[in-house]
């Protein structure tokens, strides 16, 4: 079958050198398949990435939310040329005491697509096989790079664990913060969605909010007593400070949002320990990406309205590097373009 040999690739050099450049495409190796992109989303972790704020092994091409076409395949790989697929981007080792656990995310190996090798944001990546999840028929392939995200926030609503009739208070009106809005209204609880952006209060409400707020004091008014659980999503420390306050007695706080490395929050243990607020992080998707997908396929997560605006992978640059514009949720990028 006919390849191109060149593609273009957004690639981290270095701290600060993000670049769209010329670079050979790959060929799958055994147990790996070529993927070509159809759209990849724009993470704050990628932002972190640029900054040097997380851990990286540049030079690489980033992009980590992302879908596309099964293009090639490699040896020992049986999946049909043209298989729409979402890519799972953690590879663990599964023979590590954390594998052995269960706490896959916890594997000290997990080497992660677009981090620690080549990901989405290029024409064509290579990706392991077993982590290229066909999409169900009808499933489009800009809703398919949803399923990283959502998977990551399946993760964080499992470890809050919401019950119908709790009151669950989410922070941060970006993507993460308005798809746990929605998995909590699934859950049969009653949402609040605090953000500054008049907006995203909006996309709040639509998507299943019964409320919304736009500082901290505002929800402390609306539910004097707090939430039954807070999910912060935002990754802002003064939101992560603010988040056990917002809970109420014997409640229950999961931090979900990605804060620089080195970042630090006061906390008041004798307030935590006297109102046995728990505290808990969710740390990325184990075994939730199948999940993920089922949902937004099914209709009972609607990821379309999130898609602000989708760019180039020319364009792609400036939106990682540069502030996030006002009212962005989320930004696709679209190799095609």
């Amino acid at each position: 079958m006919y390849r191109r040999l060149e593609m273009r690739a957004l690639r981290l050099i270095a701290t600060g050198d993000l670049r769209c450049v010329e670079v050979p495409v790959p060929d799958p190796g055994p147990g790996e398949v070529l993927v070509k992109i159809a759209a990849a989303g724009i993470c704050g972790t990628d932002r972190h990435l640029y900054l040097g704020e997380f851990p990286s092994e540049p030079p690489v091409t980033l992009g980590h939310e992302f879908s596309g076409t099964v293009a090639a395949v490699g040896a020992g790989v049986s999946m049909a040329l043209g298989t729409p697929v979402a890519c799972d981007p953690n590879t663990w080792c599964g023979t590590c005491d954390a594998c052995n656990r269960g706490r896959v995310n916890l594997c000290p190996r997990n080497v992660a697509t677009g981090i620690h090798r080549d990901g989405g944001f290029a024409e064509y990546a290579v990706i392991p096989a077993w982590k290229a999840l066909p999409l169900p028929a009808g499933l489009g392939l800009a809703q398919g790079a949803f399923a990283e995200p959502l998977a990551c926030t399946l993760h964080g609503l499992d470890v809050g664990a919401p019950r119908p009739g709790e009151r669950v208070l989410v922070l941060g009106g970006g993507v993460i913060g308005q798809l746990a809005v929605q998995l909590a209204r699934l859950a049969g609880a009653e949402t609040m969605l605090l953000t500054r952006s008049e907006g995203k209060q909006a996309l709040g409400r639509q998507l299943g909010a019964v409320a919304t707020a736009p500082t901290p004091e505002a929800a402390r008014e609306l539910w004097p007593e707090g939430a039954d659980l807070v999910v912060e999503c935002a990754g802002v420390p003064a939101t992560v400070a603010a988040a056990p306050w917002l809970a109420r007695a014997g409640g229950r706080v999961v931090v979900l949002g990605v804060l620089a490395a080195g970042a630090t929050v006061p906390i008041q243990p004798f307030d935590l320990l006297f109102r046995e607020i728990r505290l808990d992080f969710a740390f990325i998707n184990p075994f939730t990406t199948t999940r993920a997908i089922a949902l937004i396929a099914s209709g009972a997560v609607d990821v379309a309205p999130l898609i602000s605006r989708t760019v180039s992978l020319d364009e792609a640059a400036g939106a990682i590097s540069g502030p996030a514009l006002p009212g962005d949720v989320k930004v696709l990028v679209d190799p095609g373009l």
